[in-house]
């Protein structure tokens, strides 16, 4: 391949040359070495080229499956865009995607792409056995131009959790500054063997990336299943892996009920999470069940992956008793710069409550066809994060959503603050906190919950519970407890389906407490 350096293909070129036979991807069909991982590549960039005027774009869509790790760097490789489509949106959500992107093909499940074709796409569509068959025939093709690592690689549209999507673009460059940003603050071992369970239509799919600049293998779930996530690091023998609260919360709970599955996770020495804040009693709780190190990361699409780290050492001084260490985010990885400023772009003190916003390498080119975002995203130069918080002692602490703050009686409250003493309940499982319209105070704060398997929910309780431990105005004035939160593929909680729900449904609300 000529001209990749510096690019996804180019990082897959070189490792495959140094480690050809060195196993780089296992799921259900078998495993793949660098070597042939490369070769797929090669072969992949060359039919999208056979196929595809230059400059059109390469849609995917489906759960995942080898096609998706080839595509991530073949289609690249071509001097194109991958365009990465969410399986569980709605098929008028991901066809307003396709318009939008200007692909030319989509490649997925063939169910993915039946549902796109019922809803009247015309697009020409490759299931993955087509498309793989049609890979491993085609070796020929012209070599490959020159590929510019400012180019953006990779598409992919936020998870519109406070608004409609929008289509991030990252580059080479900015996904590989974030495969470098993670493997500066948090190390990839070298017996590593790494099991990812995320969507890979996620940017948490970074993390196979990062897992191959280092030659290490990568063992793909076809989607998250605690029992099969155990029997994959039994047989795999893995020892890393990254999960959402969500998917931590459900393999605890397992392993509760089937205590001879904690023999099966003998191999795993480390958790990373992120997608969402981890609760301190779940972080508490999987410590004492699992015995693993754990790592966080804080980060964004925007950011083609994290770029804040809490790493195991930290970990590990907070569950002995910094307990205060457990709510940071960590510290900005070496190359990344973090400030936090005010509405004016004023950089606030220490311990004052202000903006994220970082400047690095890892921040996207912009936002697709949309100018008026790019802008308010990036000024001089610093990604506006959205997110708001604190330092203290060179410590980031995520204090919430700049859209998430609650504003009662004239005071702000973080519904995050609310919710990790919400989660200190023993009824508690999960909660969502948000606000909700009232006239007298602006807004009340809502704590909607599900509760433990067998647990009952009082709202009486819960309330007076809070109250010993947060100011009055944070406490809820509302309890709702629901069987499951509204979550996206990533495991974040879509609060704006929350406060949809509940305007739909004030009934639900009750009188307030």
């Amino acid at each position: 391949m000529n001209g990749v350096a510096g690019t996804l293909a180019g990082m897959i070129e070189g490792v495959a040359a140094g480690h050809p036979n060195v196993t780089a991807l296992i799921d259900d069909a078998g495993s793949l070495t660098f070597s042939e991982l490369n070769h797929r590549v090669c072969a992949t960039a060359a039919l999208t080229n056979e196929l595809l005027r230059p400059g059109v774009r390469v849609a995917v869509i489906g759960s995942n499956h080898r096609v998706w790790v080839e595509l991530y760097y073949g289609v690249p490789a071509a001097g194109r865009t991958l365009v990465f489509l969410n399986h569980r949106l709605h098929p008028r959500e991901v066809i307003a995607m396709i318009e939008r992107s200007g692909a030319g093909i989509v490649v997925g499940e063939i169910g993915e792409l039946d549902r796109l074709r019922d809803a009247g796409v015309e697009l020409p569509m490759f299931d993955w056995r087509t498309w793989s068959d049609l890979v491993e025939g085609f070796d020929g093709g012209p070599a490959l131009n020159p590929i510019d690592p400012e180019i953006p690689a990779w598409l992919l549209f936020t998870s519109g959790t406070t608004a409609a999507p929008k289509g991030a673009l990252l580059t080479h460059r900015s996904i590989l500054a974030a495969v470098e940003a993670s493997a500066r603050a948090r190390p990839v071992e070298v017996d590593d063997v790494y099991v990812f369970p995320f969507p890979l239509c996620h940017v948490a799919g970074y993390n196979v990336v990062h897992r191959h600049a280092h030659g290490r293998p990568v063992v793909l779930m076809s989607g998250f299943d605690a029992a099969k996530f155990c029997d994959t690091v039994e047989r795999e023998r893995a020892t890393s892996t990254s999960l959402a609260a969500t998917m931590l919360a459900t393999l605890v709970d397992l392993i509760d009920a089937e205590p001879h599955r904690r023999a099966q996770l003998e191999p795993l020495r480390s958790i990373a999470y992120g997608a969402a804040p981890m609760p301190t009693p779940l972080l508490r709780r999987a410590d004492e069940l699992l015995g693993v190190d754990f790592a966080q990361g804080y980060g964004m699409t925007e950011l083609s992956g994290n770029a804040v780290f809490l790493n195991a050492d930290t970990h590990r001084r907070g569950l002995a008793g910094e307990v205060h260490l457990l709510e940071a985010a960590g510290q900005p990885a070496p190359g990344v710069e973090l400030r936090l400023v005010d509405d004016d772009g004023s950089e606030v003190s220490e311990g004052s409550v202000g903006e994220i916003v970082i400047r690095a390498a890892q921040v996207m080119s912009g936002y697709l066809d949309d100018r008026a975002a790019t802008d308010a995203a990036l000024r001089d130069g610093w990604l506006h994060t959205g997110d708001v918080g604190r330092m203290v002692d060179g410590w980031l602490y995520v204090v919430d959503r700049k859209k998430d703050i609650i504003i009662t009686g004239g005071e702000n409250v973080s519904s995050l603050e609310v919710e990790a003493a919400v989660l200190e309940h023993p009824n508690v499982a999960r909660v969502a906190v948000v606000g909700v319209p009232d006239s007298k105070w602006g807004e009340n704060v809502c704590a909607v919950v599900v509760a433990n398997p067998g647990a009952d929910i009082d709202p009486t309780e819960i309330v007076a519970f809070v109250r010993q431990t947060l100011a009055g105005f944070k406490v809820p004035r509302h309890i709702v407890a629901v069987d499951e939160l509204p979550v996206t593929s990533s495991g974040k909680v879509v609060k704006a389906e929350i406060r949809d729900s509940l305007a739909r449904n004030p009934e639900l609300l009750g009188k307030r407490l």
